[in-house]
């Protein structure tokens, strides 16, 4: 055979094999957006999962590619499969506040229940959806399969008149791009004016960073425009309490800066109908505190001096799963046990470092080491530089290793 015909049969395959890629989506699932709301629950001994409802919404803007594969592990995952058959059509991860909960003391003498919702695309034909919950050491607690019919009268159709939202952001290319939406919480209807400049800092913010800078036309960001009734949010330590849009607060685990929403489904309520898949929670207070959860959302004061670090840094918790680079000097938390590699892609325990960022220290990359402290323990945790925005705020960049995961992540989605 001569070399033409080799090359125009290559040719071939390979315009073959990428039409089929390109259709993989299309055989099994719509544009269209199957919203599943559970409740988690239980302590230390026992965890439940339960179906709350299903919710059908116009539109999908999470990945169409390689849709079986999840890019870090995460506390969870959530798995699509045909009716009655082992083939995975859609896996995404996440991480919840239950399973960070179940860490406290709070969870050897209490049960407990929290809200959570995972989106998928919508399929065309019935379906088996498992969700399973890992401990630390990579365990699974808990699983829950259950079977949807696509047809079924009963799921709910939400977002025909979505919250009103201003898109701060086009992609160059809707079809394959990373979406975000920031959330307005505790702005009033006189203070939207506010939120949407408090928006654009966010924006800035975070693509004042690399990779985002470099990267930032596979980005389509959209500010919607929640009114609360009340201004703020609430701070349990003091006895305030704020009737706002999430009922958002501080003293989350009665942590005083730790602020967060237990009110998942109304969140997911806010944003129906609108372009969204990743979400930014803005809230309208000067004091210091923030949160960050794996494909749930990012939270963050606007008012403080370190809102735009924080901000950022908590992007890099709910985005790409970077792990805190910090210890606690007063406080070692065993979040992490020394005998297994964490999944975080910035963190090691050195017992699977090949998997991590040995080849950057082989390499001799600047600034990239094995530096003993992170992820809460002073001990047996390590972390790649000597600073990074993963740990404290006055750095101003990410890490090699973290700019390297951000990289993987967005080309993992937008490509």
């Amino acid at each position: 055979m001569d070399l033409i015909k080799r090359i125009k049969i290559l040719i071939a395959i390979t315009l073959c094999s990428s039409s089929i890629n390109a259709q993989s989506f299309e055989n099994y699932f719509t544009e269209k957006t199957l919203r599943l709301d559970y409740i988690f629950a239980g302590n230390q001994e026992q965890q439940y999962i339960a179906l709350d409802k299903l919710n059908s919404i116009e539109g999908w803007y999470g990945k169409h590619k390689r849709l079986d594969e999840v890019p870090v592990e995460g506390n969870g995952q959530i798995i699509v499969k045909v009716h009655n058959n082992a083939k995975v059509i859609y896996r995404n991860s996440f991480s919840t506040l239950f399973q960070e909960w179940i860490t406290y003391d709070e969870a050897k003498t209490t049960t407990r229940s929290f809200e959570n919702v995972f989106l998928v695309p919508m399929p065309k034909d019935t379906v088996d959806i498992t969700v399973e919950l890992y401990n630390n050491r990579r365990e699974v607690m808990t699983t829950l399969t259950h079977t949807v019919i696509p047809t079924d009268i009963l799921i709910h159709h939400i977002g025909d008149t979505p919250t009103p939202y201003v898109t701060l952001q086009q992609a160059a290319d809707t079809s394959k791009c990373i979406n975000i939406a920031y959330l307005a919480e505790g702005y009033t209807k006189e203070e939207i004016d506010l939120f949407l400049k408090d928006a654009k800092i966010a924006q800035e913010a975070l693509f004042a960073h690399e990779p985002f800078k470099s990267l930032k036309d596979r980005f389509n960001i959209i500010a919607v425009c929640a009114e609360s009734k009340d201004s703020g949010t609430s701070e349990p330590s003091k006895g305030i309490w704020k009737n706002t849009a999430l009922g958002s607060h501080f003293d989350t685990f009665y942590s005083d800066r730790y602020l967060t929403t237990l009110n998942l489904k109304v969140m997911h309520d806010l944003l129906a109908g609108t372009p969204y898949e990743h979400i930014i929670v803005l809230v309208n207070t000067d004091k210091y505190g923030g949160g960050g959860i794996l494909n749930s959302y990012n939270l963050s004061m606007t008012h403080h001096k370190m809102f735009r670090p924080v901000v950022v840094h908590e992007f890099g918790h709910s985005f790409a799963g970077l792990g805190d680079e910090y210890a606690y000097e007063q406080e070692d938390l065993a979040m992490y046990p020394h005998d297994i590699e964490p999944w975080e892609p910035n963190l090691t325990t050195m017992v699977n470092f090949e998997s991590k960022w040995k080849d950057m220290i082989d390499k001799k990359i600047e600034g990239v080491g094995l530096f003993e402290g992170a992820g809460y323990s002073l001990k047996g945790v390590f972390r790649p530089s000597k600073d990074c925005r993963m740990r404290t705020n006055e750095n101003p960049n990410f890490c090699p290793v973290c700019e390297r995961a951000l990289v993987n992540l967005i080309n993992f989605y937008a490509e």
